[in-house]
């Protein structure tokens, strides 16, 4: 049975409960998890065409909460980077494959209510999977969100609350909103359960790749659970003798919104402390606005996950991300702003192999300025 525990003092909880943070250093959970049985590659081409044929690594299953997330899409871009088109997901962006284990075990654990922030795909994610577990959502964004995300979230019949401020003034919000008795905090942040869903993207690599992995994975990285996920995977898949090494984890983050980028090249293992009478830091403005989080309460992990890959961080321009999106357009992928840093980082500039994740349809946001 899978526990909660807080990496950084050992704090545990059941995951019955819904504690949705240490209680006493308020950090995110851990998952004490092990796969239950090896992958048999083998058995896998009978399976259900989901994220769910990967039941054996999974935290939870058979799911009820499910809409067919899973098993996108991997084309080449040029003769060494590869694109895995997580836009074509059922609410168009990756956050899908995290949100669905988040509302598979709401509807488990049978709260009075369900909250989620997010600056709009993982809250649209959110609340397309608690309309189809019948659970009662409410939406935190922040104000600036795109009208199209806010749209798709009222669709999918979530309450929306829209905070003034930025993303980390959202998150401040609701987590206040998570403390009120009776609630599950969907945070695809806090809850590791996210990450144990995000962590298919790399299984789905690796069968893709017929049992191996590219020499790279390209992520963007804000809070980081693309990212996480994917170590998650890569562990898993070396602990079982799936893989012979591990592929370097290349993290992208905006020029403009970079802390960890930041940090990883000044050799730090974390983002420097904060004073409490110090007012929290705002985000500076980014077409990447996915991705523009100034203080990710994972930064440890992220940045000790990318170190023990030997990969690294890169950065990209406004320009740089503009003239990404509409290179993609060309070549036939209508991809979201955030969604396309990695390939602004990489394009074919690289003669190793790397794949890079088209993480939302540009559908959600338009054409960049």
């Amino acid at each position: 049975m899978a526990t909660y525990v807080c990496p950084k003092d050992g704090t545990r909880a059941e995951t019955t409960a819904l504690t949705w943070c240490c209680p006493l250093c308020r950090g995110p959970w851990d998952l004490d998890f092990e796969p239950s049985a090896p992958l048999a590659p083998d058995s896998l081409s009978g399976r259900v065409n989901s994220l769910w044929r990967y039941t054996e690594a999974l935290p939870l299953g058979p799911p009820t909460a499910t809409l067919g997330e899973g098993r996108t899409p991997l084309v080449p871009l040029t003769p060494t980077v590869s694109a895995k088109l997580d836009f074509l997901m059922p609410t168009l962006s990756f956050k899908d494959r995290g949100a669905v284990m988040l509302a598979e075990l709401a509807r488990r654990l049978a709260p009075e209510r369900a909250i989620a922030d997010s600056s709009g795909n993982a809250g649209t994610a959110v609340a397309a999977y608690c309309a189809r577990a019948s659970l009662p959502c409410t939406v935190y964004v922040p104000e600036g969100t795109s009208p199209k995300k806010t749209e798709q979230i009222r669709a999918h019949g979530a309450r929306l609350e829209i905070v003034p401020g930025d993303r980390e003034a959202t998150a401040r919000a609701a987590r206040a909103a998570a403390d009120v008795p009776g609630t599950f905090y969907a945070s695809h942040v806090f809850n590791p359960y996210f990450l144990h869903g995000t962590k298919t993207y790399v299984y789905e690599l690796w069968e893709d790749l017929g049992g191996r992995l590219p020499d790279a994975i390209a992520v963007p990285v804000g809070n980081g659970t693309l990212l996480l996920g994917a170590a998650l995977a890569t562990a898993e898949l070396h602990a079982q003798g799936l893989i012979d090494r591990r592929p370097k984890l290349v993290a992208v983050q905006a020029a403009a919104v970079s802390p960890l980028a930041a940090a990883f090249h000044a050799g730090a293992d974390d983002l420097p402390d904060v004073p409490a009478d110090v007012p929290a830091d705002t985000a500076a403005p980014t077409l990447a606005e996915g991705i523009a989080i100034t203080r990710p309460p994972r930064a440890r992990a992220i940045l000790a996950a990318v170190r023990e890959s030997g990969g690294t961080f890169l950065t990209v321009t406004e320009e740089q991300i503009r003239a990404a999106q509409r290179d993609l357009a060309a070549r036939g992928f209508y991809v979201e702003t955030t969604g396309v840093a990695c390939w602004a980082a990489v394009g074919d500039r690289t003669d190793r192999e790397i794949v890079v994740p088209l993480c939302g349809a540009g559908l959600k946001t338009g054409l960049a300025p």
